[in-house]
């Protein structure tokens, strides 16, 4: 059998009848699965999107429910460290493993070896202290400024406001010594590596990227919160409000930025929690509609970030380790057995087989000079600017345009008020050397 790993892409932002085909792989490869990360929180299965219990019984899963939910230090490294040991305990009982997405930053670290692991520290008492929490509690302009000082690379790939990369930078070089940019160069210069991190982890990845018309996606998407609703999410969030979160409002720390309360559905209904049955019936119905259009609107968002990730970093992926991605188009349900299921099986009886699929996977080409941690500063919006693409489009933003107007229309009336100013041959001494009116014309319209 040819080792590898199955990347099987069943994006969060839809749900789809999907089991047949997971059960159909399951049984060619004899696989365990891990999942998206934040299952591994204990609970709240419906904001986290929990596998049910028949998508259970099909096969062992892993990395579920094991993380207590107020537990804010989880993070990729700690999901990465975890699976990759299961991975590798997979593979050594000669088996495959199904990775069903998910998160795509934390596949893309399974997949490739892009992260810098540093040790926790620990305090006197032997209680491990999160140097990176620590460090986004300060000011991000100043946090920025060390930054420069130890990394001035990475300093200027990051914008001050960007407190979270700011501070796991900071940390890196506190924990370590070795500046994060030097860390991201050894990957770089690995055998394998390429501009965007190291060597692919394990060899012969295939991934299986499930993709739908945007129009179509959307209507799934509302679809989807409707169904949370129906399955009781209100009476989940209210409940684990009342267990774990009461305490964190009164105290007004509340951190929407870090473990369980980064999942889509928390911050969206804050508002309707902490006041419901303080305020008119009219205002909470008002507050619940508008925490249902939020999630709505913040799922549609996320998926489209997903969506972009995986064909920025997996499709247009430059450099020699980069897997096939085969996409599989699930916009129309009524055709899942010829343009899903068939393929899907057809692509993993190759790999399997070691075999070439007949299918063609997908390729997005990769813009070389494109540089996505340029650093731009526009004097005239007083604003930092990181990427060549987002670049282009802050200058052709009405933002911008508004301000170059404004500038130029100061330049133009200063051009009058300058000629009157040097029109008298006593006020200016360049008339005294010899100038002529229109050589000295041209010399003012240069200044301005």
């Amino acid at each position: 059998m040819n080792k590898g790993q199955i990347v099987l892409r069943r994006s969060p932002n839809f749900i789809l009848a999907d089991l047949e085909a997971v059960k159909v792989i399951v049984s060619l490869s004899d696989a365990k699965i891990l999942l998206k990360h934040l299952l591994v929180y204990k609970g709240l299965d419906i904001v986290t999107n929990k596998v049910s219990a028949q998508e259970r019984r099909m096969c062992q899963h892993h990395m579920i429910g094991f993380v207590d939910p107020l537990v804010s230090s989880y993070t990729v490294v700690d999901f990465n460290n975890r699976a990759t040991a299961l991975i590798e305990d997979i593979f050594a009982r000669d088996k495959i493993p199904i990775v069903v997405g998910g998160t795509n930053y934390y596949i893309e670290s399974l997949l490739w070896k892009v992260l810098v692991n540093t040790r926790p520290q620990e305090m006197g008492t032997g209680k491990v202290v999160d140097r990176k929490a620590e460090l986004e509690k300060e000011d991000g302009h100043e946090l920025h400024k060390r930054l420069s000082q130890v990394d001035p690379e990475m300093a200027a790939k990051l914008h001050p406001h960007d407190k979270r990369k700011v501070a796991r930078s900071l940390q890196v070089f506190e924990e370590t010594g070795i500046s994060h940019s030097e860390f991201l160069h050894r990957q770089h210069a690995e055998e394998g590596g390429g501009p965007l991190g190291g060597p692919l982890k394990f060899p012969n990845p295939c991934i299986l990227w499930l993709h739908a018309d945007q129009r179509v996606l959307d209507e799934r998407l509302d679809k989807r919160v409707d169904d949370m609703l129906a399955a009781g999410l209100l009476e989940e969030l209210r409940d684990f409000h009342r267990r774990y979160n009461l305490k964190t409002v009164s105290e007004n720390s509340q951190d929407y930025q870090h473990g369980i309360f980064q999942s889509i559905g928390f911050k969206e209904f804050h508002e309707y929690l902490i006041t419901e049955g303080k305020c008119t019936p009219e205002t909470s119905n008002q507050l619940l509609k508008k925490g249902i259009e939020a999630l709505k609107q913040v799922t549609k968002r996320y998926a489209r970030k997903q969506n972009r990730w995986v064909k920025n970093r997996f499709l247009s992926r430059p450099g020699p380790s980069v897997p096939p991605v085969y996409g599989l188009e699930v916009s129309d349900v009524s055709k899942w057995e010829e343009s899903v299921l068939e393929p899907a099986l057809n692509i993993v009886q190759s790999f399997i087989q070691g075999h070439k699929p007949t299918a063609t996977p997908m390729k997005m080409p990769y813009n070389e000079a494109e540089n996505k941690r340029s650093h731009h500063m526009c004097d005239l919006c007083d604003r930092i600017i990181i990427g060549d693409r987002e670049w282009a489009a802050h200058i052709k933003s009405k933002s911008h345009l508004h301000q170059l107007k404004k500038r130029r229309k100061l330049d133009s009336d200063a051009v009058p008020a300058l000629r009157n100013q040097s029109s008298s041959p006593d006020c200016d001494p360049e008339l005294k050397e010899g100038k002529s009116p229109v050589q000295q014309d041209q010399e003012l319209k240069a200044r301005v």
